[in-house]
């Protein structure tokens, strides 16, 4: 049998053609949704925004400043959460806001320095607030329609990138919240002075949630604690800037902590642990039958230990479950794949010397950056989709977060949980993804919670309003937040 000659230019040019790609990669200016210029007053044109057929649009609320979550009452009245505070470090009040039939809204309760609000839900007469704590450490806020305030919990690890978030009501009659963590991935270091928080909480860092032993990996960086100093530092695991760890080191795991989900009893007390091990787990929501679902916002390509190339996270959240942060990304460890390899800093190390358990399935893996966030389940024939997730992506904050060549995110995604399958749900009108203000259309611009009303046939998206993204960081713009409202043509 006569063997075909091997053609080893075809092998040259073959790899040649890889490594010029990877160069091109490196070099190629990143093309995130921020990179747009903005001149308000933000328009809004619901007919720019594409949904499948049968559905429609309209904006119910305008003129919101940081707008990041949406609840109801008995009779159905929409109330909405303004966070008071924004990346970029922008600072205005927390407020609880009813949306009253004209649109416009009224002041329940107003909050002080120590936002922002993340997210809120109702329950027997009474609000519930994540009040992620930049300032003073997380709490979990009880507001009632008179605008009284009451803390049920305090003290929250919530002063760094990551806040306190959620709420919702359990089946057990629980209340069940959700805690991000204080870095990027375990190592404080020159993103989180970035930030803003560092200087502010120069001890802070992330709490395991139950004992974890390291590997004794230490990052430099500058001594960003002295101003002009040329002095370097080493930084380890669950550790404050600067502070070494050794092999074999253990830290002591607590409850509050950092990446995790946590409940306590609706009328307040000691927080009581669910589920750790993830990054930021912005948003929880309950499945029609009974079960526990989360969504991650994943590593960023930043910072003493960045990971490149991890998609967000959609997680069902079982009890005691360690899911995988910061060493895994799913059920990927970050230091196997290239996907995993930092365009600046190559493939990280693992920082734990043995697992709690192996991470479970992901329900669902989202776009890279999508900053995949607030989310519902559909419970009504008469919108359709009946246990399907519709999640709202606030998009990109590209290159804070890493490179990217287009928009990512800024829109709504329906997912089906049984098979982790995505379609674009709620998506602008345009010749590419996008927000309104970087295609030059008055659609959405980051959309960041969906939450379907009392009925279940009608789903509201809350759009945070324009974020773009400069050499100085993310500046949110006030006053350009809306409540949409998507409906079924025949639903009831």
């Amino acid at each position: 049998m006569k063997t075909r000659p091997v053609d080893w230019s075809q092998f040259l040019l073959y790899f040649l053609s890889i490594f010029l790609l990877a160069g091109c990669l490196d070099i190629r200016p990143s093309s995130g949704g921020g990179k747009a210029n903005f001149t308000p007053p933000r328009k809004i044109n619901p007919s720019d925004v594409a949904l499948p057929q049968g559905y429609r649009i309209e904006a119910v609320a305008t003129g919101l400043t940081f707008p990041s979550g949406v609840a109801f009452d008995e009779s159905g009245r929409a109330y909405i959460v303004e966070t008071g505070y924004s990346y970029g470090e922008k600072w205005t009040t927390p407020r609880l806001l009813r949306i009253e039939p004209d649109g416009k809204a009224s002041v329940i309760a107003s909050g002080g320095k120590n936002g922002p609000w993340n997210g809120v839900t109702y329950h027997q007469g009474a609000f519930y607030v994540a009040e992620g704590g930049e300032q003073e450490g997380g709490r979990i806020l009880k507001i009632t329609p008179d605008g009284k305030i009451t803390p049920l919990v305090e003290g929250l690890p919530s002063l760094g990138d990551h806040h306190t978030n959620g709420p919702v009501i359990g089946p057990d009659g629980m209340l069940y919240f959700a805690q991000g963590t204080a870095t990027n991935s375990a190592v404080v270091g020159e993103d989180n002075k970035k930030f803003g928080w560092l200087p502010r909480h120069p001890e802070f860092h992330d709490i395991p949630c139950k004992d974890v032993t390291l590997k004794g990996e230490n990052y430099k960086s500058p001594n960003l604690l002295k101003a002009d100093s040329k002095e370097e530092v080493e930084t380890g695991a669950f550790s404050p800037f600067g502070v070494k760890t050794s092999k074999g080191q253990v830290i002591k795991g607590q409850v509050p902590c950092s990446g995790s989900v946590m409940k306590v009893p609706i009328d307040g007390g000691s927080p009581e642990l669910v589920a750790w091990g993830f990054r930021n787990p912005f948003a929880l929501a309950f499945s029609p039958d009974g079960r526990l679902f989360v969504t991650e916002n994943s590593y960023d390509d930043r910072g003493s230990r960045p990971i490149h190339g991890t998609g967000d996270l959609l997680w069902e959240v079982k009890p005691g479950i360690w899911y995988g942060w910061p060493d895994f990304h799913g059920q990927r460890p970050v230091d196997e794949g290239d996907h995993h390899k930092s365009l600046t800093k190559g493939r990280q190390k693992r920082l734990l010397a043995s697992l709690p358990n192996d991470p479970p399935k992901p329900a669902a893996i989202l776009e890279v950056h999508s900053s995949s966030n607030g989310f519902d389940f559909s419970r009504n024939a008469a919108f359709g989709y009946i246990g399907h997730v519709f999640i709202a992506q606030f998009g990109d904050m590209a290159p804070d977060v890493g490179k990217v060549f287009g928009p990512v995110g800024f829109k709504v995604v329906r997912v089906d949980v049984t098979e982790g399958v995505i379609h674009d749900f709620a998506v602008n009108k345009g010749e590419s993804n996008g927000p309104g203000s970087w295609i030059g259309t008055s659609g959405f611009e980051r959309p960041v919670a969906a939450r379907f009303d009392p009925l279940g046939t009608a789903l509201y998206v809350v759009d945070f309003g324009v974020m773009t993204i400069g050499e100085k960081g993310p500046d949110a713009r006030e006053e350009t937040g809306v409540l949409w409202k998507i409906t079924k043509e025949g639903g009831q």
